[in-house]
């Protein structure tokens, strides 16, 4: 078998392309979350505590030189830290809502008896023949 051939046949898994799905669906969730928290969520926060941005928080380690043109400025971002922190938590609890939701179907679902299983044809000839002697036949 060619590794090409190989290959084929892994993508042809119904599980990976399922993986795919899911990757893409994720990407796009998370620029999703991520215009909530930056566009949404946080102005009103910043409102809250005074007009802050958190976005542009920052700890100075190196500050620019005036003098020179060049962007020399080095900082920790621990406002943008925030923000992801917070996406983070969005993310985690919409994927929390969707497991419980599928285990809450997957509970219902076991907790149905399966249907009786269909009589055997041995069985169906066998209520076939009562039913004759039953009759009078």
């Amino acid at each position: 078998m060619s590794i090409l051939s190989e290959f084929r046949e892994f993508i042809a898994r119904g599980n990976v392309v399922d993986l795919a799905v899911g990757v893409i669906i994720g990407g796009a969730f998370g620029k999703i979350v991520t215009a909530l928290v930056e566009d949404v969520v946080m102005p009103p926060v910043g409102l809250l505590m005074s007009g802050v941005d958190f976005s542009q928080m920052n700890w100075v380690l190196k500050a620019d030189n005036p003098a020179t043109k060049v962007d020399e400025m080095v900082a920790i971002q621990y406002g943008a830290f925030l923000n992801t922190l917070i996406q983070f938590l969005i993310v985690a609890w919409v994927v929390f809502l969707l497991v419980k939701g599928v285990n809450a179907l997957r509970r219902a679902q076991a907790a149905e008896p399966p249907p009786p299983p269909a009589p055997s044809a041995e069985e169906t000839l066998l209520g076939e023949i009562r039913d004759l002697l039953k009759s009078g036949r």
